[in-house]
């Protein structure tokens, strides 16, 4: 019944999912090439998508301008690590301008401090796992994001906790750029906490949407 109503109301939602999954799978076979950097793309190009069937707001369509750029760097980063991270800041910086056009009114003190833990913390650890200083300086984008995520008015449960997972997926993969020893399997971590931050920010952003005009979606 689940699957039947989410391939139904929300068939791009549902084709991201299977393609997200379908490059998990497929991303260490003989298949490789252009096909599975397209497939890797599609995931958060088909959120994109998802985004603008859902809503058509203003704030709809900066999301979707967010993920496809994910899509882009998605792509890149499988030709060259500085064009696909050029993609990301990109996205990062459209991200932010999302939260702070929807920043919450009246943030609790220990919510700012959060904000500010995540804003410091995001090109600290970035450093620390990678000691590239162009990654350090991404780092500060990828903190901007997650803290002004925090303090949106879009659910922390979703969008907020979502941001947080890219920002540790991230760090898993400036931690194999820095050889800081992590364990092997850790590398398999990555797209998962990628998508899933994706996943949640996205359905997050929209629900909140829909849910105050709901004739918008």
């Amino acid at each position: 019944m689940v699957k039947r109503a989410l391939t139904e109301k929300r068939p791009w939602l549902f084709a991201s999912i299977a393609v997200a999954i379908a490059y998990f799978f497929l991303k260490d076979t003989a298949i490789g090439g252009t096909w599975l950097i397209l497939l890797k793309g599609s995931a958060a190009g088909l959120l994109a998508v998802y985004a603008l069937q859902r809503h058509n707001s203003i704030d709809a369509k900066i999301l979707a301008i967010v993920m496809l750029l994910s899509a882009a760097g998605d792509m890149l980063i499988e030709l060259d690590l500085i064009w696909g991270g050029a993609a990301f800041f990109l996205s990062h910086l459209a991200a932010i301008a999302l939260y702070l056009k929807n920043r919450r009114h009246n943030p609790a003190k220990s919510q700012m401090l959060a904000a500010l833990a995540l804003l410091a913390l995001a090109p600290l650890v970035s450093w620390l796992v990678s000691h590239d200083p162009g990654i350090a300086i991404y780092g500060v984008a990828l903190g901007g994001m997650a803290a002004t995520a925090w303090l949106s008015r879009f659910s922390r449960y979703r969008v907020g906790i979502g941001a947080i997972v890219f920002v540790v997926s991230d760090w898993l993969i400036f931690a194999g750029v820095g050889n800081s020893g992590l364990p092997g399997w850790s590398a398999n971590l990555v797209w998962p906490l990628y998508y899933l931050g994706q996943f949640l920010i996205a359905t997050g952003v929209i629900q909140t949407l829909r849910k105050e005009l709901p004739s918008a979606g």
